[in-house]
Order: structure tokens, then sequence, then C-alpha cells
């Protein structure tokens, strides 16, 4: 069994979150959260932690050399070094709209690295 202590961060009340694991690594309890959302945070933040990768995209003849990116949807945590390594190679060509994806499905996640800015 293990334990880990969490703040929640589904909203903005910040609860103390408890976990405890079996050695499969399989939810035995949560203690703390206020709501399922809490729960559901806590569960997969120690099971298996996703999260929003946020960054810039090289922009080839743009007004701006970069264009700020981040994926669609959560990209596993794991995942995030080998996520920018091929961000950093990326590039857009301008102009570039918000939501134009600049990598189409990063790592076979399902996630696409979208553009949130114009540039002309």
């Amino acid at each position: 069994m293990a334990e880990r202590n969490l703040i929640c961060i589904a909203c903005p009340r910040g609860c103390p979150i408890k976990v405890v694991t079996d050695d499969n690594n399989e939810v035995v309890s949560i203690d703390g959260a206020t709501c399922k959302n809490g729960e559901k945070y806590a569960a997969n933040e120690v099971t298996h932690p996703m999260r929003n990768l946020t960054s810039t995209v090289k922009v080839v003849g743009g007004t701006a050399p970069v264009v700020p990116v981040k994926t669609s949807i959560d990209i596993p945590k794991e995942l995030l070094f080998q996520a920018m390594e091929l961000i950093n190679k990326a590039t857009l060509t301008a102009p570039v709209h918000i939501g134009d994806v600049a990598i189409h499905d990063i790592l076979g996640t399902g996630a696409d690295i979208i553009a949130t800015n114009e540039m002309n």
C-alpha cells in the first residue's frame, strides 16, 4: 500500500486529498475530495497523470518568429518531453489562424498541437 497527498486542482477550492493505492497501483481509497471532479482528478493523478501542454511553434513569413500553441486534449505526463522535442522541430507558414494544426495526433495520443493565436 502507498499513500499520496495531493492538493486538488479540479476547482478553486484546493481540497487536500489523500489517495491510498495497493501494490498494483489501483486506488483503494480517496479521502478529502468534496466533489466527484476531485475524486476523478485524484484517481487519475496517481494512476495515470495527464497534462495540457503549451509552448510555441516557429512561423515562417510571419510578423513574429513564433506562435503560441497547445495540445487539443491532455496527454500523458510521461510524454511531455518527447512531445516538446517534436514541437521544437515544427514550423507553420503564415498566415496562421487560431485552431490551425501544427502537429496532428502527436505521439499517437489523439491530441493535435494547435495554434492559440493569429499570425499574419
